[in-house]
């Protein structure tokens, strides 16, 4: 049984943070990222990994846009991982996802992941418990190679959503023209099974955080970006990177 208890973990900021402070220091927070990238490009010693995972609606989109979307195209790649093809399928599980992982230089962001094959896969039973298991010893040597080997910085944000929050935002992909698009059938499915999805979530944060999860209480967006943004920014300053020199 996971000892980790997602419900008693808050959604919402911690008090007394004020939204239109946290909103600038986002602001520049990315803008610091931005020479960050850069130089991360430009040394080309280390490689970022941001895996981002949560409940639909959890706002994986939005948050890529706004801490991302000054970066450099040439150094960011983002993959959002669906049900896997065909190809995909005769293969292991694990085999379209190392495919995507980042070069030296790179930064590499994950919209679902790898997790899904215990997540997704668990919930609506295609797989058992010791087939997850496996799979789940499977992502922790998975993860250890990339950082060990590739010097590749793994991090992993659980965007945390309440149902209550959730439920608001789905309506929203109905009511509102500029989020339509992102309604899905499914996902009125796929929200009755909250219970079960938050357990398996529970479970993987539990048995797979070797590379440590960073829970972000995501009802609040400002918030939840502002939490993203400092933390990469803080991994790419502990690199200590420099430009490289002219070659003699």
């Amino acid at each position: 049984m996971s000892k980790i208890r997602l419900s008693e973990i808050s959604t919402t900021p911690p008090d007394g943070m004020d939204k239109e402070a946290i909103k600038l220091m986002t602001k520049e927070i990315v803008k610091e990222l931005d020479e960050l990238q850069n130089l991360l490009y430009a040394e080309h010693k280390h490689s970022v990994l941001i895996v981002l995972q949560g409940m639909d609606a959890s706002g994986k989109d939005g948050l890529i846009r706004k801490v991302l979307g000054n970066m450099n195209p040439q150094g960011v790649n983002v993959k959002s991982f669906k049900g896997p093809t065909d190809e995909e399928k005769e293969h292991d599980f694990l085999w379209r996802i190392h495919r995507h992982v980042p070069a030296k230089g790179m930064i590499q962001v994950f919209n679902r992941s790898h997790y899904e094959d215990i997540l997704i896969q668990r919930v609506h039973k295609w797989i058992d418990d010791k087939t997850a298991e496996k799979r789940m010893q499977a992502i922790n040597d998975f993860e250890r190679l990339l950082s060990e080997d590739n010097n590749t910085t793994i991090l992993k944000f659980y965007l945390h959503i309440s149902q209550e929050e959730q439920s608001k935002r789905l309506q929203e992909r109905l009511e509102d023209p500029r989020k339509m698009w992102k309604y899905n059938k499914s996902d009125a499915v796929e929200a009755k099974l909250w219970k079960d999805y938050r357990k398996m979530y529970e479970d993987a944060i539990e048995n797979c955080n070797e590379v440590k999860w960073n829970i972000v209480p995501a009802d609040k967006n400002w918030y939840k970006e502002y939490v993203v943004a400092q933390t990469l920014r803080d991994t790419l300053r502990s690199f200590e990177m420099q430009y490289p020199n002219l070659e003699q």
